[in-house]
């Protein structure tokens, strides 16, 4: 039991450091155009989940996931709304944005929170709320301060959100799900491929050979994490990954101000502050209750 729990541990944290660190693989596609690196995302996405699928024999699972009418239009939204959080990360990064796009990753746990109380009637701790709170007064000082809404930052965090939300209405797996999501926008994407590869050359004119592997291992980067985070959410408790996930959007932030040199704004500094304060209070509480029930289970095996 407790190497199953390291294991997943060990997974689920490798799918939040590859995910903090992939704004690195983008920006080696900056040179190419925002809406065509996309495309290629979706395509080689579902190319390589439709290999695993292949490989697992998940075929009968998509098959029905076909048949069923509430599944295919609940897999189109969450298609819709993954292609959005797609976009705005790879616009985000290749436009030299990473520290707004890691403030949105920030910000997502949060909307979820919120999705969570608003449309399913969950009732937020004590430290949920100071964390919303805290989360609404880091916007409002930078949109204040700065005279706009950090709109990169939002529109990474809030379709994803929306997609957390709408994925619990969906019973396949995330495999076979991601596989259904990028099938619904793989037509546009062949079609947007096809256009701006006969208008502009595609990639092999920008990136040279670099293009043979460098698009097809997008597919790849996209789809290893969510493997891994499936592989190990399992043998750990879900509200430990809560905690785990905000190695991505740290991971981002450092990415960003250490290697890629973006300058940190005082004003930008002081929402991430506000923003940290309340998310380090949901984290104490997340920490006491896994020692609580630690301390509740060893008890438990040691009256056994």
């Amino acid at each position: 039991m407790e190497q199953k729990k390291t294991l997943g541990l060990m997974t689920v944290t490798g799918c939040y450091v590859l995910w903090g660190i992939l704004a690195i693989f983008w920006r080696f596609l900056a040179q190419v155009n925002s809406v065509y690196v996309l495309a290629q995302r979706i395509i080689w996405s579902l190319v390589f989940m439709g290999l695993y699928l292949l490989f697992t024999r998940r075929g009968r699972e998509v098959a029905a996931a076909f048949r069923d009418r509430k599944t295919m239009v609940n897999c189109l939204l969450c298609g819709v709304l993954i292609t959005l959080n797609w976009g705005m990360y790879i616009y985000a990064v290749n436009s030299g944005h990473v520290l707004q796009a890691s403030m949105g990753y920030f910000i997502e746990p949060v909307a979820v929170g919120l999705i969570g109380v608003l449309a399913f009637r969950e009732k937020p701790s004590p430290g949920e709320k100071v964390t919303f709170l805290c989360a609404g007064a880091g916007i409002v000082f930078l949109t204040v301060r700065t005279g706009s809404l950090p709109v990169l930052a939002l529109m990474v965090a809030i379709p994803f959100a929306i997609y957390g939300a709408l994925k619990k209405k969906i019973t396949l797996t995330a495999q076979t799900s991601l596989f259904m999501e990028t099938l619904w926008m793989t037509p546009l994407a062949l079609a947007f491929s096809g256009w701006w590869t006969a208008h502009q050359g595609g990639t092999a004119a920008v990136l040279g050979d670099a293009a043979l592997w460098l698009l097809p291992a997008s597919g790849v980067v996209t789809s290893v994490p969510l493997l891994l985070f499936n592989l190990g959410v399992r043998e750990i408790p879900y509200y430990f990954s809560g905690i785990l996930m905000y190695i991505n959007p740290t991971l981002q932030f450092l990415v960003g101000l250490l290697y890629f040199g973006e300058a940190l704004q005082v004003d930008q500094l002081i929402a991430f502050v506000i923003i940290w304060a309340g998310i380090s209070v949901t984290m104490v509480e997340k920490g006491r209750r896994i020692r609580r029930e630690r301390a509740a289970w060893k008890e438990g095996a040691s009256g056994g």
